[in-house]
């Protein structure tokens, strides 16, 4: 079982595929024309259901993070320290995600971050 994903359902079966592949998706409204993250059927802003999947350029900045050195759950208690973040993407939304790579000393407000992926799971690092 793996704990650091959710059920996948039908509907997020495709990001969870693209992930897997090395690809983040985010939502974006026809309506509106705003992306969002985490997928939704609707657009959170303006409710329309017109919405469609469209790659992310896998480009972001660190909003705020926080340095984890206790978690006992599975399998975070292996990980830790980890850092858990929110990441604002360049296509707007926030995400929250963790950065890997990257000394805590290092961390910035505002410092640019890519896309990696670890077993199909979207992380952070550094950006050169």
């Amino acid at each position: 079982m793996r704990y650091d994903i959710p059920d996948i359902d039908a509907f997020a079966k495709t990001y969870w595929d693209a992930a897997a592949r090395g690809r983040l998706l985010v939502r974006r409204c026809g309506a509106c024309g705003r992306a969002h993250h985490y997928p939704r059927e609707f657009c959170p802003y303006c409710w329309s259901e017109d919405v469609t999947w469209q790659e992310a350029s896998g480009r972001g900045t660190l909003y705020t993070w926080s340095v984890v050195h206790r978690n006992d759950l599975p399998p975070f208690r292996e990980r830790t320290p980890y850092v858990a973040a929110v990441v604002d993407l360049a296509e707007g939304p926030r995400m929250m995600t963790e950065v890997v790579d990257c000394a805590e000393g290092e961390l910035r407000a505002g410092m640019g971050l890519t896309v990696a992926f670890r077993e199909g799971v979207p992380v952070f690092r550094s950006s050169p």
